[in-house]
């Protein structure tokens, strides 16, 4: 999962950068692993930074002030595809044609084969693993068949369309023409979210593009709309443009973004966040009546924070149990599940909470959290309460059992790997090392969310149920997959890009300070004009 936005301020003399960089701070969320922004200035060229780290790692006052232009691109990244080396850093450039950027959030399924195509009719070399770099050289083999000087947003409709029917799977993303302007679009059935939003500027109209709603409230936007599945929007200085390009797509968008992914103060495709989930701790409270009976020997609710907070909060409201803050985060420390690696993980659960004893002594507890997917915070954080006394340990989850792999753009791919897999739910209890685990029922997951846009009338639940909307999911793609994304495989790639090892992606790829200058070459500037990359 990652988080992109793009800006184009009305006046090209005012820096696009710093608003871009507070974009980025309200969706760390969505990804720890990378940031980056690309703006475009005078005369259309081009300036980047990007790096491995938090936002605040990436970027500084000096740096910030060297992304010069009044319009950008900006992106932070958890892995999925590809490694976790500097090179698959986004936002990615292609010189040719017209100088594009782009940043997605998503995953393709038929990467191999979109791969081999553009390798073999179109002579376009993939540098990375990154399925971003994929979208940008389609888009942009798709625009270089216009043979134009200029375009105009027609080509650029054209082009995402052609899109839209060569790359399958779930994909927002946003782009930007080298002097042109910014463009956002959404795979044709919605799973990955996308908005957007106006704000009147002494000069006109300022435009902005994010994955969540939170970003444009926070910056003064108005008028919020969410891209259409198989939409696009074209942003100029001088219009706005908006067209659906296929009809064929129906909004499926995914359920887990409500569960886990998304702010509670973020509105995606209708749906507040907040309220879906004080909906999911509504129907947990019954689940929890229905396999504990009435008479619960429960004698506090606490949650995992901070996800799970608002359902614990109604779900203890409903069983008239006194709810209590019982673990204090660490809020230096990233979410534990888009961590890179077990280990890592493991280690970072008793670094991220601290267990009172005061809450768990002598008691017996229902702990909620948002989900259970590998298990391995959940069994460390139900060690944490019995080390802290408790008499019995409760685990409810506001979503049901993650059984399968998801395959567009959350990294939970191999069966093996998530506790649920071949397991009952007693199974998963001793597992976890928890007195009884109790699930949310799937469909009562779908009405918590469908009760405040019932025009909606499917969710992408492919984690729990199996069923992948935009099909070409084979079996053999799914083993694959798991066996290029386990816990093994990637802990393998990273060894590959060690600081020991420069190799061509660290000579071709830059962050922060381009390689040249880091080692003594004169020539090229700080914060890269992007004169070459791709």
């Amino acid at each position: 999962m990652c988080g992109i936005t793009a800006l184009l301020l009305s006046n090209p003399e005012i820096m696009a950068s710093v608003e871009l960089f507070e974009g980025l701070q309200m969706l760390q969320h969505r990804g720890q692993d990378a940031a980056g922004i690309v703006t475009c200035g005078y005369k259309g060229r081009l300036y980047q930074c990007k790096g491995n780290g938090m936002v605040r790692d990436v970027f500084n006052q000096e740096n910030l002030q060297r992304l010069v232009g009044g319009l950008g691109v900006g992106h932070v990244r958890y892995p999925t595809a590809g490694s976790s080396s500097n090179s698959e850093a986004q936002p990615f450039y292609v010189n040719s044609p017209y100088g594009i950027v782009l940043a997605h959030n998503g995953n393709l399924v038929n990467a191999e084969e979109l791969k081999n195509s553009l390798d073999v009719k179109a002579h376009r070399h993939i540098n990375t693993d990154s399925d971003s770099e994929l979208l940008l050289n389609i888009f942009a083999d798709n625009l270089q068949q216009t043979g134009k000087f200029r375009i105009y947003e027609e080509d650029i409709f054209t082009a995402i369309k052609g899109l839209y029917e060569q790359c399958i799977g779930g994909y927002a993303c946003v782009a930007m023409i080298a002097g042109f302007g910014i463009i956002g679009f959404r795979d044709p059935h919605g799973i990955r979210p996308i908005c957007y939003g106006i704000r009147r500027s002494h000069e006109g109209f300022d435009f902005m593009f994010s994955s969540e709603s939170v970003v444009l409230d926070a910056l003064g936007f108005t008028e919020i709309k969410d891209i259409d599945p198989g939409e696009a929007v074209i942003v100029t200085r001088q219009a706005i443009t908006r067209r659906k390009l296929v009809h064929w797509g129906e909004l499926t968008p995914c359920i887990f973004e409500y569960v886990y992914f998304a702010r509670p103060d973020s509105v995606i495709n209708g749906i507040s966040v907040y309220r879906s989930r004080l909906e999911m701790g509504e129907h947990l409270a019954n689940q929890v009546i229905k396999e504990c009976g009435k008479n619960l020997d429960i004698d506090v609710v606490i949650p995992v924070p901070d996800t799970s907070r608002v359902a614990a909060l109604q779900l203890s409201h409903k069983l008239k149990i006194a709810y209590r803050e019982g673990f204090i985060k660490n809020r230096y420390v990233g979410r534990t599940f888009i961590m890179p690696g077990q280990q890592m993980r493991r280690k970072s659960v008793r670094r991220k909470l601290n267990a009172m004893a005061l809450e768990f002594a002598d008691k017996n507890v229902l702990i909620v959290d948002d989900s259970i997917v590998r298990g391995t915070t959940s069994k460390e954080i139900v060690q944490m309460a019995r080390d802290a006394g408790a008499k019995k340990v409760y685990f409810a989850s506001c979503a049901p059992p993650v059984r399968c792999p998801n395959v567009y753009g959350i990294d939970m791919p191999s069966r093996r790997e998530l506790v649920a897999f071949n397991r009952d739910n007693d199974s998963i209890a001793k597992e976890l090392g928890a007195d009884m685990v109790i699930y949310q029922d799937l469909n009562d997951l779908i009405a918590s969310c469908q009760k405040f846009n019932p025009h909606i009338t499917s969710f992408d639940c492919s984690v729990f149920d199996g069923q992948y909307v935009t099909g070409g999911v084979t079996d053999e793609y799914l083993a694959h997959l798991e066996k290029d994304r386990s816990d093994l495989a990637k802990s393998s790639r990273e060894s590959l890009h060690s600081p020991d090892t420069i190799g061509l992606h660290n000579f071709l790829h830059t962050s922060s300070q381009s390689y040249f200058e880091r080692n003594g070459w004169s020539g090229v500037k700080g914060v890269n004009g992007v004169n070459g990359s791709n």
